[in-house]
């Protein structure tokens, strides 16, 4: 019985080539980076976080023998792999969209940043009740920190931090900077501060606690490059595809040796043992993983030169990636062997299939509630024109949790 949670591999498989169509050899899938492709892709990689975080709480090698239940071992350690695909179409999607769209960054800030910020509260409040009723010890200051921010309620709502961020930084760098060249040049440097910022800072409690706050923001900067060039790069990926298709499949499988290698001998901790190079190490290890990750993200694009995915399911997961990503972790928590390893949950649930249907269920309502929520919110908040897109111009890739526009 319990090796029925392996089925999720071949499930997963069918949900992603569900509907799905090859194109026939010296064609090229022409939809790989429009909006409905690249919110399917998203829709799946969000069910993959969340088989990640149920991985983290069941068969991960940091968990004590006796909470060890096998099966979501291959989503465990690649959770930056998922958000890579997430960071790349946002830069991706806010480039093209700042070309298409005159006066795109005219109310960037109640368009793109606010959705987010309400989007974190309301999940935030609502982890923090749900903690309330777990009767998890909570003092003055951590209620203050956790109903504020300053503290994550939700473990998982790192990203809707650092993603309002991204974005402000795009808005600076395109709003002030004359030529694109220079914008991007800016981005590149707040993108590398960020990062730098992230592995000066030890684990802890607060904001940039750790590397995965970080270890995947290249893929911002790398989406909006690639909106920049992409014509000439599928130009060239479409003349050289067999060798690209070949080098990064071998790439895949050889970096993420390599990554694994370094995360064990370098080591994002180095201050857990009082290592005196514990930025060094962190270095190290972060590029093992941009290279690794860069890999990953490629393949996946590469393939979709080739293949179009897509189907109703995957369609509608894509319109609430964002909300499924910050609510499942609820969910999960309350049927994990803890909640966010403070609170007691409400029931541990020890069979492992059981546990993805308890937290994939009842997250797509919630999604889809919060989702109302944040419009109604969002409505409050007065509205500027937007400018439309051009008519002769398709609609194409957005930011990667957010709807476009």
């Amino acid at each position: 019985m319990k090796y029925i949670i392996y089925l999720i591999y071949p499930l997963m498989a069918g949900v992603l080539f569900w509907g799905a169509k090859a194109a026939k050899r010296g064609e090229w899938n022409e939809e790989a980076f429009s909006l409905r492709q690249t919110k399917a892709l998203q829709g799946f990689f969000a069910i993959c976080i969340m088989l990640h975080h149920i991985g983290q709480k069941t068969c991960a090698s940091w968990l004590s023998p006796w909470l060890i239940m096998p099966g979501l071992e291959l989503f465990v350690p690649y959770g930056y792999y998922f958000v890579g695909i997430f960071l790349f179409c946002s830069g991706y999607g806010l480039y093209v969209s700042y070309k298409k769209k005159p006066n795109y960054l005219n109310g960037f800030g109640r368009r793109k940043v606010l959705p987010l910020v309400i989007a974190f509260y309301v999940t935030g409040l609502s982890f923090l009740l749900v903690r309330i009723l777990l009767k998890e010890p909570l003092s003055a200051w951590k209620v203050f920190c956790y109903a504020s921010g300053l503290q994550l309620s939700d473990p998982n709502a790192w990203f809707m931090i650092a993603l309002p961020f991204f974005y402000l930084f795009f808005w600076t760098s395109f709003r002030f900077c004359k030529k694109e060249g220079t914008a991007a040049a800016c981005l590149s440097l707040f993108i590398f501060g960020y990062v730098l910022l992230g592995t000066l800072i030890d684990h802890n409690d607060y904001w940039m606690r750790g590397e995965w706050w970080y270890n995947s923001a290249h893929f911002f900067v790398i989406g909006v490059l690639f909106g920049m060039h992409e014509e000439r790069i599928k130009a060239h990926f479409r003349k050289h595809y067999v060798l690209y298709l070949v080098l990064l499949t071998i790439g895949v499988l050889a970096l993420d040796l390599v990554s694994t290698y370094a995360q064990g001998v370098f080591s994002y901790y180095g201050e857990t043992w009082g290592a005196p190079d514990k930025v060094f190490r962190r270095w190290v290890t972060l590029l093992s993983q941009v290279l690794a990750s860069c890999a990953f993200v490629f393949w996946v694009f590469l393939l979709g030169m080739k293949i179009r995915i897509g189907n109703r399911f995957l369609y509608f997961m894509g319109t609430i990636t964002m909300e499924f990503y910050l609510i499942h972790g609820l969910f999960l928590g309350l049927f994990a062997y803890d909640f966010d390893g403070v609170a007691r949950s409400l029931y541990y649930l020890k069979n492992v299939p059981l546990l993805v249907l308890v937290t994939f269920v009842p997250s797509l309502p919630a999604s889809l509630l919060i989702q109302k929520l944040d419009h109604l919110i969002l409505g409050l908040f007065p509205k500027k024109s937007a400018a439309a897109p051009s008519e002769s111009t398709p609609a194409r890739s957005d930011d990667n949790m957010t709807k476009e526009g």
